[in-house]
């Protein structure tokens, strides 16, 4: 089977519909009070109504295409690069090495972390604003921005401005160490994956993946990768909801022992069955929609020999 090729400039928006259940996502590791998800969907709904579901979601979802063809082109050539760097007839050589999969991927997860961390911050503070807050060993009372009372912030632009104003261009990328030790090793378990399943998955006499396979490999990948990611994700969501109302942490390392010493090892699960669940259809609809995009451009079709 041909090596998935997947290049910048095609469809993102297929991941939109699955970045509502990150809101969710970031709720439960970062705020308090959910004994689950569905006690979670409740209290939102009960606190806020329906557009609680939607809150920071449309700066997530205006950038979403230009985040996901980015990341896809940038491990796409650099897979190319690397493969015409180490043999300068890549068709005589093996369709796949883990070694430039794996940098490809690297590669990708730090392009993504440049990208994506201001768009995170943004979104994670517009949702947790409303979160209840106690902090009692600071002596803050408990606050939550009610009916009534005015928000930390107006919208993504004003959240914007007001990060940079406080906390200069440097506040945008809070968070980004944990972000960029969940990327680097998940766009890592998210690319192998479905490189080597969508190949094991096609038969030999095709000379590409079928629909069928590039959804199921597609999916598998994100589901592998989003549940092995979970515990930088929490740590990532705590790091970033950090600053709203006050600054409990001082880093990467004093997040993971405030937040071990408080909750035990359950921390770093928290989420993960969103995660999980959440990762298969959004990754089988991202995979998906980029390979029938290209066999569309290319006028490619998947053929079996005689």
């Amino acid at each position: 089977a041909e090596t998935p090729t997947l290049q910048a400039g095609e469809p993102g928006w297929l991941l939109g519909a699955a970045e509502l259940g990150s809101g969710f996502t970031a709720r439960l590791q970062a705020g308090s009070g959910y004994g689950s998800t569905l006690s979670c969907i409740r209290t939102v709904y009960r606190r806020e109504s329906v557009f609680g579901f939607f809150k920071g979601m449309s700066f997530p979802l205006a950038s979403i295409a230009v985040y996901n063809s980015v990341v896809f082109g940038v491990f796409s050539n650099t897979q190319r690069f690397l493969s015409h760097h180490r043999c300068r007839e890549p068709e005589a050589g093996p369709p796949h090495v883990l070694s430039d999969l794996l940098l490809a991927s690297m590669v990708a997860g730090v392009v993504s972390v440049g990208l994506g961390a201001p768009v995170d911050l943004i979104k994670i503070r517009l949702q947790m604003q409303t979160e209840p807050f106690q902090e009692a060993n600071l002596g803050l009372k408990p606050r939550v921005a009610a009916l009534g009372e005015q928000p930390a912030y107006q919208g993504p632009v004003h959240c914007f401005a007001t990060i940079v104003r406080t906390e200069g261009l440097a506040g945008l990328y809070r968070g980004a160490s944990a972000m960029l030790l969940r990327d680097v090793p998940g766009y890592c378990l998210y690319f192998i994956p479905y490189v080597f399943l969508s190949d094991w998955i096609t038969p030999e006499a095709c000379t590409g993946p079928s629909p069928c396979a590039v959804w199921l490999a597609g999916g598998v990948a994100g589901a592998i990768s989003w549940g092995t990611a979970t515990p930088m994700d929490v740590m990532k969501s705590r790091l970033q909801a950090d600053g709203v109302y006050v600054n409990k942490y001082r880093g990467v390392l004093d997040c993971i022992s405030q937040s071990y010493q408080k909750e035990g090892l359950k921390v770093f699960f928290r989420g993960i069955t969103v995660n999980a669940v959440r990762g298969f259809p959004m990754s089988a609809a991202m995979f998906l929609g980029y390979e029938l995009s290209l066999q569309a451009i290319r006028g490619d079709r998947v053929v079996t020999s005689p």
